[in-house]
């Protein structure tokens, strides 16, 4: 048995939680630049043979004491939410573009009268 008590183990999957929002973080950091190459190079968003390699990736490293299926569950969750930062961001960034082309646009037009 343990010496930990109860608010020790607490402290520890607070620690835990902490890193873990680090790793989500910067996770979906890479999802954003990955949606930017995916824009530029006019790949889709939604790649199924990638999200399954990522998966099996995953339960492969996996040793428990979460199982198989639960590992898939956390990072199908994880992919998701990649994946609609990914959509989310690029068409942030798509509009802002092109609002900024039709402002430089209009901007040229008027200089040209002038």
């Amino acid at each position: 048995m343990s010496d930990l008590t109860i608010e020790d183990w607490r402290d520890e999957i607070d620690r835990l939680d902490k890193q873990l929002v680090k790793l989500l973080n910067a996770r979906s950091q890479c999802a954003i630049e990955l949606g930017r190459l995916k824009r530029e190079q006019g790949l889709a968003i939604y790649s199924p043979e990638r999200e399954r390699e990522v998966i099996s990736n995953v339960t492969g490293l996996n040793s428990g004491p979460l199982d198989r299926d639960a590992m898939r569950r956390l990072f199908e969750r994880i992919i998701d939410e990649s994946r609609r930062i990914e959509r989310v961001t690029v068409q942030k960034e798509a509009k802002e573009s092109g609002a900024a082309s039709r402002k430089s646009g209009r901007a040229a037009k008027v200089a040209k009268k002038r």
